[in-house]
């Protein structure tokens, strides 16, 4: 595993495509037609693999928000061991909803180093489909669930997280993505918040 973090850039099983459901609103043409550096460092900003962001980057065009998800689905799966430990050391510590006592931000602290020192990385958990308010319980909750744990399943739980998030961000990045205007500054998503670091929910960092 490895023991550095990725620098944070700029900028969540799978679930099974819903036949007969209607074409994506998500205009993904900006994204299909931007340079694939730029892609790719904007995935990068959804899962810290290297390899999963280039094989995204590189099937493009996508039809719509649907085949881009289940392309990240697809290659998610397909993470290897050190594609995986790539991806977890490049994750940040949960984050919590603006406002939070400090007494929560004590005892997540904790948790996460106890999670950290038995798992050797950081706990991830995907909260898009929880209030904000209800965050810091599910991250408490989870983590304290998840210690007892044996390594093995923690893994294959820490991948699945990682895949829910990687599609909410992707989600959420597809919907800010804009076209280069600027052929000194290629287009770059819109991230929601100038905290987070992340095309993600509006949460801050612990």
């Amino acid at each position: 595993m490895p023991s550095h973090r990725h620098p944070r850039l700029p900028g969540q099983v799978a679930l099974p495509e819903q036949k007969g459901a209607a074409p994506s609103p998500v205009r993904l043409e900006p994204f299909n037609s931007a340079p694939g550096d730029v892609v790719e460092r904007a995935l990068l900003a959804c899962c810290r693999s290297l390899r999963w962001a280039r094989r995204l980057a590189d099937h493009r065009p996508y039809p719509d928000l649907d085949a881009l998800l289940a392309a990240a689905d697809e290659a998610a799966y397909d993470l290897t061991p050190a594609d995986l430990a790539e991806a977890l050391a490049g994750e940040s510590l949960t984050v919590l909803p603006d406002g939070a006592y400090s007494a929560a931000h004590t005892a997540l602290s904790a948790a996460h180093a106890a999670y950290e020192s038995r798992f050797g990385h950081v706990f991830v958990i995907c909260v898009d489909d929880f209030d904000p308010a209800e965050a810091l319980d599910q991250v408490l909750a989870g983590i304290r669930s998840r210690l007892t744990n044996d390594p093995e399943e923690e893994l294959v739980l820490a991948a699945e997280e990682l895949r829910r998030l990687a599609r909410g961000r992707i989600t959420r990045l597809a919907q800010t993505f804009e076209r280069p205007t600027d052929p000194a500054s290629p287009g770059a998503p819109r991230p929601e918040s100038a905290d987070s670091g992340r095309p993600d929910s509006p949460y801050v960092p612990v």
